[in-house]
């Protein structure tokens, strides 16, 4: 691949969330969220994916080390809005878990279903060499954009 065809890429990458980043925003104007909120509700979906347990300092570290005033503000506004819930931890009491709340989940499925199952049928025309060598790819790009903010925060 050529220089030029990997500036391209790199442009194509840059403009692609440009365009997420502007349907995030929509996103949450139209549900009355600030775009922080959004970030959040996206970390909290990720955590639990991952099988990590979210609580308010996990989150706000997430979110790029929020202060613990900030967190709280931002919590208690989704938890009042009916998107996430607090709840304690089984095993350590004192600790409080954020979890995603079934509204938050159909809320998103109503706005971004429809795109992520278009983006799952584009990937039909790859196959598990071109997938990986698309994730392997979409992997290292997060992590030198993380080393990046690290050395410049």
């Amino acid at each position: 691949m050529t220089d030029d065809r990997r500036l391209a890429l790199i442009h194509r990458l840059r403009a692609l969330t440009v365009e997420l980043d502007l349907l995030g925003s929509e996103f949450a104007a139209a549900h009355g969220l600030h775009t922080t909120d959004v970030r959040a509700l996206i970390a909290l979906l990720d955590l639990a994916r991952a099988g990590r347990p979210a609580t308010p300092g996990v989150l706000a570290g997430e979110l790029g080390d929020l202060n613990s005033a900030t967190t709280t503000a931002l919590v208690d506004r989704l938890e009042r809005a009916g998107l996430v819930r607090r709840g304690r931890d089984v095993t350590d009491r004192r600790r409080v878990l954020l979890s995603v709340t079934d509204d938050a989940h159909r809320l998103g499925e109503s706005f971004f279903g429809s795109l992520i199952a278009d983006t799952r049928r584009s990937l039909d025309d790859f196959d598990d060499d071109e997938i990986a060598a698309v994730d392997r790819f979409l992997a290292l790009v997060d992590d030198r954009i993380r080393a990046h903010r690290a050395a410049n925060s």
